[in-house]
């Protein structure tokens, strides 16, 4: 008699045995897994109408469909990235503050690299960066009820193992994993949570100055001057000062003035 053992279903069940140990003791975190989506973003969304609690986590392993910044793809392959969304239901205080819930998740994945021993940063408004090349990537959607904005919905992609960066003909920026920034094999899953728990410690401060200063201290090209794609086409260089209090770039021109972008793109390899 001979069985057919099914090797991507004992996978996905050893992951949800992994998970359910790791966020045990986040007793604060609802979190369902789902082993092939098209968007995590999507799937977070669709909770949140239906009462998704603060913090109600979706996690893939493979993700087909998921979104970038301006519509772009992020394909997810199994068993390489992150690929996760957060239900976020902010105080109305903090719905003054939506800028920041994008540098939130990148400010918890840059210190929990950081207790990699890599030095990532913030390639504004939500990139981030090891060595100048981008490992991962933010995307905040909202969920409104009529006029009132009931819930956010922070999506973050990493770029974990090698397998999960895309061929170079398929990039818009040179592109690293964690792995291949570390030299060694990483454990998504325990990056996952260590990403969740700053962000946990970190959202306390989102109305308050000292965020801004955090997310400055860990912004990439500060006091460089960089190309910047700017709404309707045009293309600027730049001196980089800063964040804002209200989260948008501030910068310097070639005349010497500062003027704070709100929408823009900074330019860095392979970019056309």
């Amino acid at each position: 008699m001979s069985v057919t053992v099914d090797m991507e279903e004992n996978t996905h069940l050893d992951d949800e045995r992994i998970l359910k140990a790791l966020l045990a003791p986040l007793d604060w975190l609802e979190w369902q897994y789902c082993p092939v989506v098209g968007s995590t973003n999507d799937i977070a969304l669709e909770w949140a109408k239906a009462g998704a609690p603060d913090w109600g986590l979706v996690i893939a392993d493979q993700q087909s469909a998921g979104r970038g910044r301006g519509d772009r793809r992020w394909i997810t392959n199994p068993g390489s990235a992150l690929a996760i969304s957060l239900v976020i239901r902010p105080s109305a205080q903090k719905l003054e503050m939506l800028p920041r819930f994008t540098a939130l998740a990148a400010l918890g994945l840059v210190n929990a690299l950081e207790a990699l021993g890599l030095q990532a940063e913030i390639k504004w408004p939500n990139d981030v960066l090891l060595g100048g090349k981008k490992v991962a990537g933010v995307l905040v959607e909202m969920e409104w009820q009529e006029n009132d904005l009931i819930a956010l919905v922070v999506g973050l992609g990493v770029n974990v193992l090698p397998e999960s960066v895309p061929p170079v003909e398929q990039l818009r920026y040179p592109a690293i994993s964690v792995a291949e920034a570390s030299g060694r094999m990483v454990d998504r899953w325990t990056l996952m949570v260590n990403t969740i728990k700053v962000m946990k410690n970190l959202r306390p401060l989102l109305t308050l100055d000292d965020f801004i200063r955090v997310w400055n201290n860990k912004l990439a090209f500060r006091g460089e001057v960089k190309r910047i794609h700017l709404p309707g086409g045009s293309i600027e260089e730049f001196e980089i000062l800063g964040v804002t209090f209200e989260g948008a770039l501030e910068v310097r021109d070639r005349r010497g003035k500062r003027v704070e972008i709100v929408s823009g793109e900074i330019e860095i390899g392979l970019q056309t």
